[in-house]
């Protein structure tokens, strides 16, 4: 399936504010030294650093491999720790250790770029690196279903050019896909139907531009990554990592222009080091990881919590060790049982935390 839509052009950015948090109380302030569960993402290939982090929602099929509660877990490295080459996605069942969901051809490379929609279907962005471990290319975004089976590779030199993270907006019948392209320095946005058990795209837009891109030795590239979108505000916030700021696109779900960034929401070169994954919590804030990569100083692997207008509040490390260990992360909105999740790439683990 290729995307072929042309996009509309923005001229002038409108005069948005940015709502304040829903609630003052910190996450990060609040978790324990240790997570209450710590599970290896190591598939039975012994694919390696785990990127992308997903719960499964309420309301998914029960007839396939998963079940609402589910964390998914996407792998960029193969066995030999050669990266933009993983191709495997884990489950883990609460309670339970990673089984293999998903295992694509040779040399994929899953990114962060993974999301689930409560019609029954699994996303994955995968961004592969030519001669095994250089220069990054263009890559796809796949479509699962919940049988592990692959039913869509979605491609565009335009629209998907590395597709690096998602965030998903999901309605149950049609659902709005954020995309961020790392080697153009874009975000895209597809309007999908999933009306009768299907997938299917019914529009294509880009919606932001100009975030900083470049090849990374460490991390292959870097640019724009980790998407958060609050239903709300209507703001879909932007984790542009070479940029080392936060920023926020107004009127994302139905906006057919295409901004310059979009609003600045927050610049700290103290606690920010290069964000990659991002994350609206249940109180509101912004939690974003630091990759790292760029900008570099302070205790490596911090996890870091601000407000939605631009607030320093808390920060955690996930691991003392060599930085690049953050990256995916992700909270289950489950009111009886909510919790928290975020994966140590010096690991190969996923950490746990349960939000009472």
């Amino acid at each position: 399936m290729n995307l072929s839509i042309r996009i509309a052009v923005f001229f002038a950015l409108p005069t948005v504010l940015v709502p304040t948090c829903a609630l003052a109380e910190s996450i990060l302030g609040q978790l324990p030294t240790s997570p209450e569960r710590i599970v290896s993402t190591v598939p039975s290939n012994d694919d390696g650093n785990p990127y992308g982090v997903a719960f499964v929602p309420g309301g998914f099929p029960s007839d396939g491999l998963l079940a609402p509660g589910d964390i998914l877990v996407s792998n960029f490295n193969d066995s030999g720790g050669v990266q933009g080459t993983g191709t495997t996605i884990v489950s883990i069942a609460p309670g339970a250790q990673a089984v293999t969901f998903f295992q694509g051809p040779t040399g994929l490379g899953l990114s962060t770029a993974l999301g689930v929609l409560r019609a029954g279907f699994v996303l994955v962005g995968n961004v592969p690196t030519a001669n095994y471990g250089s220069a990054a290319e263009q890559g796809s975004l796949l479509v699962i279903d919940r049988y592990g089976n692959l039913v869509h590779k979605l491609a565009s030199a335009a629209f998907l050019d590395g597709p690096w993270d998602l965030t998903v907006n999901d309605q149950g019948s049609i659902a709005q896909v954020f995309v961020s392209n790392v080697l153009n320095g874009t975000v895209t946005r597809l309007d999908v139907s999933l009306a009768n058990g299907d997938f299917q795209i019914y529009g294509v837009n880009q919606i932001g531009h100009g975030y900083s891109w470049a090849p990374n030795s460490a991390a292959v590239v870097v640019g724009p990554t980790g998407l958060a979108y609050n239903p709300a505000a209507d703001l879909l916030y932007v984790a542009s990592t070479d940029d080392n700021k936060i920023f926020a696109i107004p009127s994302a779900k139905s906006t057919t222009m295409d901004v310059m960034r979009g609003l600045l929401v927050y610049s700290d070169s103290t606690h920010l080091h290069g964000p990659v994954g991002l994350a609206l919590a249940p109180n509101g804030h912004l939690i974003a990881s630091n990759g790292d990569a760029v900008f570099a100083g302070g205790s490596p692997n911090e996890l870091v919590e601000f407000t939605q207008t631009g607030e320093f509040v808390a920060q955690y490390q996930v691991d003392p060790g060599a930085p690049g260990a953050a990256f995916g992360l992700a909270f289950s909105y489950d009111p009886v049982n909510p919790r928290f999740a975020t994966v140590d790439d010096n690991q190969n683990t996923l950490d746990i935390w349960n939000l009472h």
